[in-house]
């Protein structure tokens, strides 16, 4: 067998470590959502009190910096040395943790008004009231997560993502701790308490390997240090793009709360979720991978190595996530009635508007790739303007659908994130451009479609008539129409073992 490339191995490492915590996450969700299966608008005001404390670990140290920083850090650990590498993250991470605290604080006090006018205008007064007190205590998670994220960072600069990608399953063993023995004493409180928790497991999983790469902090924060002051140049299009990314998942939960239906800001979020199992375990992990050896030949100016892996990855993505997306879709429903436990409207809204999310798997796939790509690049604004063009799309697709298919209910608001499709082929039109030359993807774009019907075709067949338990029937049906499907893609998806 011919031997796994670097790039595979490590995107193999971070996809199992991934597989682990998306089942982690899943426990998670099903110990809560059956805790408040009578108690649905309880989940729908915990769920929107994450979203603004994610937006600012998003903006200020998780996404913002994260990927502006890798390429740095890496052009410092390939042209410089590890000593001047870890002073230089110590100082971003000084400047991180001080403006997240801050921000925190800001947040804190004027939590009441921006729950009531910003996150959820839509909801009671009494659910206003819980949301800004659990918004409040969410922050303290968040800062602890601006030191976390920006550890994970500079482990993967330094081709180290084993602790960086086991990180994701110790928060939410915090969570389950916090479901299953905070809960019962703290009612939904309980449950930002494992959110803390599970923060604090998410920095001290990753705290040994910094010590293993020689870690060495500086105490300092001094502004006028060139390297701090590249990667705030690099960072401040990225905060913008992150800006722009976090203002949609607000204005998703804004739009849901005006739709006058229980369970939709809950819908939309464990939609999400589970779109998101694929989209991370494939799409996540070899992008994560790739951008720190994606960096390296951007600082070597190796652009023919840089592009071929490129398209190598994007087949990849391409050929696997269409089918998968069409296969989910088609056996979906008794998976989510077995794992949430929700009565059947609730779970009809869930499954609907996890199929209206399946709708952009592949979009997300190929944006996580090109994203990261100019990044290393250290183009930051190409994404910065697709990401304003999202923006666009998403507010008029959803409020469209607001005004005239309200009835519908969550899958109308899912269904706005077909923007983020149009963004990753703009992207990727953008990219394809700037190399030397055209990355072909063609191929694994047809392959996919007619694998998706078929696929899709024979899931839904085998899960309809075969004798059965539906949750049975429909893995099945799942398992046999995801096989055929990789069996008519398989000469780019076995791609995966050359990256």
């Amino acid at each position: 067998m011919e031997k796994l490339s670097k790039l595979t191995r490590n995107s193999l490492i971070i996809a199992s470590l991934f597989l682990l915590d998306k089942v982690f996450a899943f426990v998670r969700t099903g110990i809560i959502s059956r805790q408040y299966t009578d108690e649905v608008h309880l989940l729908d005001t915990f769920n929107a009190a994450n979203n603004l404390p994610d937006v600012l670990f998003a903006l200020i140290s998780g996404g913002a910096l994260a990927m502006a920083f890798i390429p740095l850090l890496t052009e410092y650990l390939t042209t410089k040395d590890r000593a001047a590498a870890w002073d230089l993250f110590s100082r971003v991470a000084n400047v991180a943790f001080l403006v997240t605290a801050s921000f925190a604080v800001v947040i804190s006090i004027f939590a009441a008004p921006i729950a009531r006018l910003g996150i959820a205008p839509g909801f009671s007064e009494e659910q206003l009231t819980l949301l800004a007190e659990l918004m409040r205590l969410n922050l303290i998670g968040t800062v602890i997560f601006s030191i976390s994220g920006l550890v994970a960072a500079s482990l993967q600069a330094n081709q180290h993502f084993i602790f960086p990608a086991l990180a994701p399953t110790l928060y939410n063993v915090g969570q389950i701790i916090g479901a299953i023995y905070f809960v019962p004493r703290f009612g939904v409180r309980g449950l930002v308490y494992g959110v803390i928790l599970g923060a604090v497991f998410h920095l001290l999983i990753q705290v040994p390997a910094l010590f293993k790469f020689g870690f060495r902090w500086t105490p300092s924060l001094d502004l006028r240090h060139t390297g701090l002051i590249e990667a705030l140049r690099l960072m401040a299009p990225r905060l913008l793009t992150m800006g722009g990314i976090q203002f949609i998942v607000l204005a998703r939960d804004n739009l849901a709360s005006r739709l006058d239906q229980v369970g939709a800001v809950s819908s939309l979020t464990y939609g999400w979720m589970i779109m998101q199992v694929p989209e991370t375990i494939l799409g996540t992990a070899i992008a994560t991978a790739m951008l720190p050896t994606l960096s390296e030949y951007a600082a070597r100016a190796d652009w023919v190595s840089f592009r071929s892996t490129i398209e190598r990855a994007l087949r990849v993505l391409i050929s696997l996530t269409i089918p998968i997306a069409a296969v989910m879709a088609a056996g979906i429903h008794p998976l989510v009635r077995g794992l949430f436990g929700f009565d059947e409207p609730t779970t009809t809204l869930l499954t609907w508007t996890t199929r209206a999310y399946l709708l952009t798997l592949t979009g997300f796939t190929i944006h996580e790739v090109a994203a990261r790509s100019f990044y290393a690049r250290k183009e930051p604004m190409f994404p910065l303007y697709a990401v304003l063009l999202r923006i666009v799309m998403f507010l008029g697709i959803g409020s469209a659908g607001l005004a005239f298919f309200k009835e519908i209910g969550a899958p109308v608001i899912a269904f706005a994130e077909i923007s983020l499709l149009i963004e990753a082929i703009l992207l990727f039109v953008w990219l394809s451009k700037r190399t030397h030359e055209p990355i072909q993807v063609g191929n694994a774009v047809w392959k996919g479609i007619i694998a998706a019907v078929i696929g899709g075709v024979i899931t839904y067949l085998v899960a309809l008539y075969l004798p059965g338990g539906a949750i049975v029937t429909a893995l099945i049906g799942m398992i046999v129409g995801g096989l055929t499907a990789l069996s008519m893609v398989w000469s780019d998806a076995k791609m995966i073992f050359k990256l």
